[in-house]
């Protein structure tokens, strides 16, 4: 079977590795990996696919998979690639997100049968002593290699409080007790993480007199520059009860034209072979690519009867009845008494997340892209106000594809 590692490589997966003959020399026989995940939210987003799917191709040549929830170093926040100091959580908060992160994650890989493990440190961290593990543990670190790090150089600009200049420690024991107790030896992780994956590698060095090794994924954003989940709407989540199965189908067929080689390669698991053909469709072909690509991301994630949905939904979009509403079709809110008043339709564009800004919208609009309810809208100020109405909605429309159902509340 092809080394895991060539399979990550030829997609565009790996940004660093500490020894990449050492580690392509630990994936040409079933290895044990893990990442961990932070339970901030009760749901994961879109930036945290590239960990998941690493995951999933682990999986899929015969490796073991570990995916560690945060529920320990959760109540301490990653000051990695952070500005200012997270919100301190409840236990109760983190515990409740943390079995919101199982679920979802058991949507990309399969627990059954220890096939992969869903583990929570809060298991054993919670359970350390404080003077014991200074001594133990706290020994081997050296607080001027540590302030070297990126993570905490970048933080002592604006205040690195003591409980955050923890974490490391944390991250790093928490190797160890993967490494200990289920003979976990790569950690993998976001390129922000690459200092914590040290720091884990040269404890359990330390502490065992063994080699393990670390491997982290580019930091990925869009073409456009814009971190990976985030839309001018907020963050795209993994979540059907917060970002509709229809929408995250939207968020992919919406993706720019230069992004989707990229995309294919990442969060599809389609043969490179394929991903290479649909990658050198050109103009309005690459249309295809695109709808290839939300359909294989929305079926990964939601499951095939929702990824045919969503298709099915997007399709009925472009039939010759625009104002055939499909069920999961996205929508936006507006209170009854604000359209009745009249709302300018550049700025109701703008509110909705058809564009992103009020002169984007302006310039939409003036240069013909927009329609209200299948007809085309000449003047950017023109009023949109209860008369619009049709069966108490309306359907607007930038360009040739992206609609957007207008809902009274």
């Amino acid at each position: 079977m092809e080394n895991v590692l060539d399979i990550l490589q030829a997609r565009g997966f790996i940004e660093q590795v500490t020894d990449l003959d050492g580690v392509r020399d630990l994936l040409s026989r079933p290895a044990v990996c893990y990442i961990g995940f932070d339970p901030t939210a009760r749901s994961l987003h879109v930036g945290s696919l590239l960990p998941i799917m690493s995951l999933v191709h682990m999986q899929q040549t015969g490796h073991r998979p570990i995916a560690l929830v945060g529920g320990g170093t959760g109540m301490v926040g990653d000051p990695s690639g952070k500005t200012e100091m997270r919100p301190i959580m409840t236990r109760e908060q983190i515990d409740e997100n943390a079995e919101g992160l199982k679920a979802q994650l058991s949507r990309f890989i399969d627990f059954s049968n220890e096939r992969a493990l869903l583990l929570n440190n809060a298991d054993w961290l919670t359970e350390l002593r404080y003077i014991d593990f200074l001594r133990d543990i706290g020994k081997h670190f050296s607080v001027n290699r540590m302030l070297a790090a990126e993570s905490y150089r970048m933080r002592l600009e604006t205040g690195l409080s003591f409980i955050e200049f923890n974490y490391m420690l944390l991250q790093a024991y928490d190797f160890w007790h993967l490494f200990k107790y289920h003979d976990c030896r790569l950690q993998m992780g976001g390129n922000d993480q690459w200092g914590n994956i040290l720091a884990g590698e040269d404890l359990i060095r330390r502490l065992e007199g063994e080699t393990v090794f670390g491997l982290t994924f580019p930091l990925l954003t869009t073409s456009a520059g814009i971190k990976m989940g985030k839309t001018h709407k907020g963050a795209v989540w993994l979540d059907p009860d917060l970002t509709s199965p229809y929408d995250y189908y939207q968020y992919w067929v919406n993706q720019d034209d230069a992004d989707i080689p990229r995309f294919l390669a990442l969060f599809t698991l389609l043969p490179m072979d394929e991903v290479r053909r649909l990658s050198q469709l050109e103009g309005a072909e690459i249309n295809a690519a695109k709808e290839v690509l939300a359909y294989e991301a929305t079926r990964i994630c939601h499951g095939k009867q929702e990824a045919d949905r969503a298709r099915e939904a997007a399709k009925s979009l472009f039939g010759d009845d625009e104002t055939a509403l499909a069920e999961s079709a996205p929508q936006f809110t507006v209170p009854i008494h604000e359209l009745e008043q009249g709302i300018p339709a550049f700025i109701l564009f703008e509110q909705c997340g058809l564009c992103k800004t009020r002169g984007d919208a302006r310039r939409l609009i003036t240069q013909g892209g927009a329609y209200l309810n299948g007809e085309r809208l000449d003047v950017f100020d023109r009023i949109v106000d209860a008369k619009d109405l049709k069966e108490k909605r309306l359907l607007l429309r930038a360009g040739k594809k992206r609609y957007m159902h207008i809902v009274m509340v």
